[in-house]
């Protein structure tokens, strides 16, 4: 397509994620005119191979950029990180919503608590099938970290997930895509029932900046990227829209409206600052089998169960103790079971009490011989938002160094005293549970490689009540350009010491009303009130009081 043609749309999304997919269904069913651009490919469930070999369909569906002093992994491809991700849905705790953080007052809207999120909260776990797994739901791994937390006094909880349990295999590819229909991508829920009501979806659309027209709506200028290696351009365009909804993920939304700075003037002061990494850290316990028999109980028998690449699931089991609304803030997390395949984590994870280098030489050869007893556990701890994106890459949201997955980018992050204390707190208290009579024997995963590194990139275009700390306001509009709308992860005010998928959903579906109203305002003939994308309408009559201006009842 040449650059010089423009086309026109009612709505134009940028990206595919919860933010992006949620918008796109909502708004297609309320009449709108959707168009989707989509970075990444559109990667069916026959697609997903089971293996992590370099070239394969994972690197095509993973953004990995590197920062200073933080790595960012994110998805992708159509769906965005439900592609990728483990499918764990609890909801933030009550506390979260009262948090101070690094600006010493209350980050997040007023008009945003618990209370008032948990309509939006049922919306999602209707139209995601959300449930929470019982303990027969459980992997191997869950239950060892669940006898582990039991034996050491801890109180450990299976996880609410996005999972149709009757349709999972237990393959254990779950973050290499799902094969088998199981795992609630939105692929198979708000995407599809976007196209059935006329969305257009764009993959390998990559969106560079944004203009104003002379009328006052959006130009949205992208390139065309090549379907097998992203360094390469076939092509550019342009797309003049009335509303525009940014959901490029916390790691792309900021890098994209800091290079439209030229063209649509100045930003927010909180574009591309404040980002969080949800506090998160990993250690690795590498566990001595015969405690594991004495102490718990427990067997592999032929060792398949636990051992095998192929056999399990990702995160099943958690232990919420900390998340203690009383508990000072910093001091608050929660500690989670997953799996994580060999590659990046036997990289990264150190040798326990090494006399020399601690993630290469002779020590680590040694525990590498032992990887299928390893057992890794997830912290999502408070942290201080304090990173801080330097200026935008000529292209993208990173400089891609290979042809698929990795690039650098501008992110800076430098852990403040506060992020050190709660990493130091979780990682303590992991030691303490692994390692009792025994057990196990732990260490944190390195941070001497890659910086700190986060699957849950958050708040880099966050919302709030303060223009200057905050680039939206409270119905996620971006403050001094009306007609821009932000939903994805990047609007989350700060770290949720929980998995935020279910929040970042939450928040998305919570800020289509006010979308709604913005593109009937342009002129845009749209209304609201859709079902769930199955049809379901418990949801829907639920948060339907809450938007009483809205018609399409």
């Amino acid at each position: 397509m040449s650059s010089t043609t423009v086309e026109r749309t009612d709505v134009l999304v940028i990206g595919s994620g919860f933010g992006g997919a949620i918008a796109a269904y909502h708004l297609a069913a309320g009449g709108a005119k959707v168009t989707v651009l989509e970075r990444g490919p559109w990667l069916r469930s026959q697609d997903f191979e089971h293996d992590y070999k370099l070239g394969s369909s994972y690197t095509r569906a993973f953004d990995f950029v590197v920062g200073d002093g933080m790595s960012v992994l994110g998805g992708n491809c159509v769906g965005g990180g439900s592609v990728v991700y483990f499918a764990a849905m609890p909801r933030a705790p009550r506390f979260v919503f009262d948090r101070r953080g690094s600006i010493g007052r209350r980050m997040w809207p007023a008009a945003v608590s618990r209370d008032t999120l948990d309509p939006w909260y049922d919306r999602i776990e209707e139209s995601l099938s959300v449930t929470k797994q019982q303990w027969s739901d459980v992997s191997y791994a869950g239950g060892l970290w669940a006898a582990a937390c039991d034996h050491a006094g801890r109180t450990a909880n299976p996880l609410a997930v996005a999972i149709d349990n009757s349709r999972c295999t237990n393959c254990n590819w779950m973050m290499a895509g799902c094969r088998f229909g199981a795992k609630q991508s939105l692929t198979v829920n708000y995407l599809p029932a976007a196209v059935a009501h006329g969305a257009e979806i764009r993959p390998l659309h990559e969106v560079q900046y944004l203009a104003r027209t002379s009328d006052g709506d959006y130009r949205v200028h992208y390139d065309i990227v090549d379907d097998e290696d992203y360094r390469l351009r076939s092509g550019s365009g342009v797309i003049e829209a009335k509303i525009v909804v940014m959901a490029a993920g916390a790691g792309a939304t900021p890098v994209i409206l800091q290079r439209s700075e030229a063209t649509l003037g100045a930003m927010p002061h909180a574009v591309g600052r404040y980002f969080s990494g949800n506090g998160e850290r990993l250690n690795t316990a590498i566990l001595n089998e015969d405690k594991v028999a004495e102490l718990l109980g427990l067997s592999r028998g032929d060792g398949l169960a636990y051992a095998a690449n192929q056999i399990g699931k990702g995160p099943t089991v958690a232990s919420w103790d900390r998340l203690d609304g009383s508990l000072p803030e910093y001091s608050r997390y929660s500690l989670e079971q997953l799996y994580f395949p060999p590659g990046l984590g036997t990289i990264l994870a150190q040798v326990p009490d090494a006399h020399g280098p601690s993630w290469f030489g002779t020590e680590k050869k040694e525990i590498l011989k032992r990887w299928k007893s390893w057992l890794t556990i997830f912290s999502m701890t408070e942290d201080d938002n304090e990173g801080i994106f330097g200026p935008p890459p000529a292209t993208g949201n990173a400089h891609r160094i290979s042809q698929q997955m990795l690039g650098r980018g501008t992110l800076r992050y430098v852990p403040t005293a506060n992020t050190l204390h709660g990493w130091a707190q979780s990682d303590a208290e992991v030691k303490e549970i692994m390692e009792k009579d025994g057990l196990a024997r732990v260490m944190p995963w390195t941070n001497d490689l890659v910086g700190a590194y986060t699957v849950h990139p958050l708040a880099s275009c966050r919302m709030g009540d303060d223009p200057h700390t905050s680039a939206l306001d409270d119905r996620n509009e971006l403050r001094d350009h009306p007609g821009i709308f932000v939903t994805d992860g990047s609007a989350v005010p700060g770290a949720l010491t929980v998995n935020p998928a279910m929040t970042i959903a939450a928040l998305a579906e919570r800020a289509i009303p006010g979308i709604v109203n913005a593109a009937r305002s342009r002129g845009v003939d749209v209304t609201y009130g859709a079902p769930a994308p199955d049809g379901s309408r418990n949801g829907r009559r639920r948060v339907l009081p809450l938007v009483p201006a809205l018609t399409g009842s």
